[in-house]
């Protein structure tokens, strides 16, 4: 419903950014506080960039799940409550003692009551479905609410469920008509004080053709995109879990944009193809979450010691072990920048929103190519599901991915395979079959000229230093930091990463404090260290305990004050916003 309601909004002109938060539990008991599932939504003329602090309307099907959302609202907020929910079981199930209609729980609230399970039975009575069966379409009746409300245009969602339901008739025609219910429903007399229709402003983005999109879809794309632009195939190796399982069918859909798919029968297996894949000449991809890229560690050493391309995708969540797999966290940055055994660099990056998983696919795709390594990029659960408008761009427009040319030289081949670039220590991609080319290569360490087995501590040093100085050579082909808001020198500066983007954005609009978002975290920026040497204090908003502190601590010798997160939930406005006023409330006291 959630989903349904975002790409109506986006076809409405309208800015906005979504938070789908679900439990755990593959089947969670219904009625029960733990198995809530919610879908947030903040909209309007923008800039939009987080799903909001506090909602103003909240749709309750059942009283748990007006009991776990009840204390994220605002007073005066509108609630919309199913009242053939609130049965006496139902009350026990939530722990609710009373019942929160008849008391004076919600008496700072507007509440709007409606028997919507009945009244969705009997708008769709007439296609004979089971009570379960036709139970399942008050979704779509609530949603024919909403959609009046916001005075949102019934078509799309139609054109949506008959698309998904269209081999199935009776099911297709049963939902449309309970959404038109639900829309007929909000516009009679009795409910219009109540359910006042809402017209929000259009956002003015440039001009262009938009579409929702969520970060998975996005990273997708992104991944199909640096394909054509290298010029090369892509296999995508991956073995389920949550959240990453989403990227693996978004790509399993764009076969005929050359991109290949393989669900391998655990993570070491999946990165291990995908390292064949690139040892082949395809662009090998693999993803997982946190326990997966532990799993993983091992082969990554091998593509690295191997100098072979490579993109790890990593979608963080609440740890540790299986921690909390629905929930969203910051947690992996220490694995990413330091979890592997011996001296092994990869370098990191990290994408900022939803829309933004697109570019920094190419940009990690073109990383892997120049520089013949292995690069993880970290996203997370919120950035998997959340949807936002992104500008669709014209592939033409984008720059070619550029990849080490076979040198002509009349060297051996294997001199040839580890004759590396000057500048980016990158060296040719030989794949097999290329005439006179055969070469050996593997995980033992190398020599550094030759490429042959060597177990010579002098060529050790070497290698160990080339592998570092190949990673810090990644610096002389990014863009400098810039700042995204504010001033470039002052009391304050706020530094976040990932999926933080959205509320350090808008709390340094409200606080007017200045504010840059990282992308590049291994390395960093070659101008970082200046640019936060002109601020005073450096604080730090990151859902975990501290890890990007951590980090600048040892890469620039900074004292960054940290403010972390670790409750599986996003950031709020307003929690970096009394922040950031009482760290300049302590440094002027």
């Amino acid at each position: 419903m959630g989903s349904q309601f975002a790409a109506s909004t986006a076809l409405s002109g309208v800015d906005f950014a979504t938070f789908p938060d679900y439990p755990a539990e593959i089947r969670a008991p219904v009625g029960t506080t733990f198995g809530v599932s919610a879908y947030q939504i903040n909209l309007g003329g923008g800039p939009i960039t987080t799903p909001g602090d506090a909602p103003d309307v909240l749709v309750a099907f059942n009283p748990a799940a007006l009991k776990v959302s009840l204390p994220l609202l605002e007073k005066g907020a509108l609630i919309i409550i199913n009242n053939d929910a609130f049965t006496a079981r139902n009350l026990r199930k939530a722990d609710y003692d009373g019942d929160p209609r008849e008391d004076d729980t919600l008496g700072d609230f507007q509440v709007v009551t409606a028997d919507v399970s009945r009244l969705n039975l009997e708008a769709v009575k007439e296609y004979g479905l089971s009570k379960s069966e036709g139970g399942r379409c008050k979704n779509f009746w609530t949603l024919g609410v909403l959609l009046w409300m916001f005075d949102r245009d019934l078509r799309v969602v139609e054109t949506s469920i008959k698309s998904k339901l269209g081999k199935d008739p009776t099911l297709r025609d049963a939902n449309i008509t309970a959404l038109r219910a639900g829309h007929a429903y909000g516009e009679t007399a009795e409910l219009a004080a109540a359910l006042p229709q809402i017209r929000l402003p259009a956002m003015q983005p440039d001009p262009g053709e938009y579409r929702s999109i969520t970060g998975a879809e996005a990273l997708a794309l992104g991944i199909a995109a640096a394909g054509e632009l290298a010029g090369k195939a892509v296999l995508f190796c991956s073995y389920p879990i949550t959240p990453a399982s989403p990227l693996l069918h978004r790509l399993s859909r764009l076969g005929e944009m050359g991109i290949g798919t393989f669900q391998a029968e655990d993570e070491i297996s999946a990165i291990c193809a995908a390292i064949g894949a690139s040892y082949g000449g395809m662009i090998g991809i693999t993803s997982s979450s946190g326990p997966g890229m532990a799993l993983k560690t091992e082969a990554m050493g091998l593509a690295v010691n191997a100098e072979l391309p490579l993109v790890i995708v990593n979608w963080q969540r609440g740890g540790p072990s299986t921690g909390l797999p629905t929930k969203t966290e910051q947690s992996d940055l220490y694995q990413a920048v330091y979890g592997r055994n011996a001296d092994t660099p990869i370098p990191v990056l990290a994408a900022a929103t939803s829309g933004d998983c697109f570019g920094m696919a190419i940009e990690a795709v073109r990383i892997a190519l120049r520089h013949m390594t292995p690069v993880i990029l970290l996203a997370d659960g919120y950035l998997s599901n959340a949807a936002e408008p992104w500008k669709i761009p014209e592939l033409s427009s984008l720059q070619a991915i550029e990849h080490r040319d076979i040198p002509d030289s009349d060297e051996e081949p294997q001199r040839i395979a580890f004759t590396r670039d000057q500048d980016s220590l990158g060296r040719p991609w030989i794949t097999p079959g290329m005439p006179g080319l055969m070469y050996r290569i593997g995980g033992l360490e190398k020599d550094l000229n030759t490429g042959h087995i060597s177990y010579d501590a002098a060529n050790h040093q070497a290698m160990t230093d080339l592998r570092k100085a190949k990673v810090e050579s990644v610096a002389n082909f990014i863009p400098d930091q810039e700042i995204e808001f504010g001033a470039d020198s002052g009391d304050l500066i706020v530094v976040g990463w990932g999926s933080t983007y959205g509320p350090i954005y808008q709390a340094a609009r409200a606080t007017g404090a200045s504010f840059v978002h990282l992308r590049y975290i291994n390395p960093l920026p070659k101008n970082l260290g200046a640019l936060l040497g002109r601020f005073d204090n450096i604080l730090i908003p990151e859902m975990n305990t501290g890890q990007l502190a951590t980090v600048l601590r040892d890469k620039l010798g900074a004292d960054p004050i940290s403010f972390p997160k670790v409750s599986g939930q996003p950031f709020q406005i307003r929690e970096l916003v009394r922040k950031i006023e009482a760290v300049r409330k302590e440094q002027t006291t």
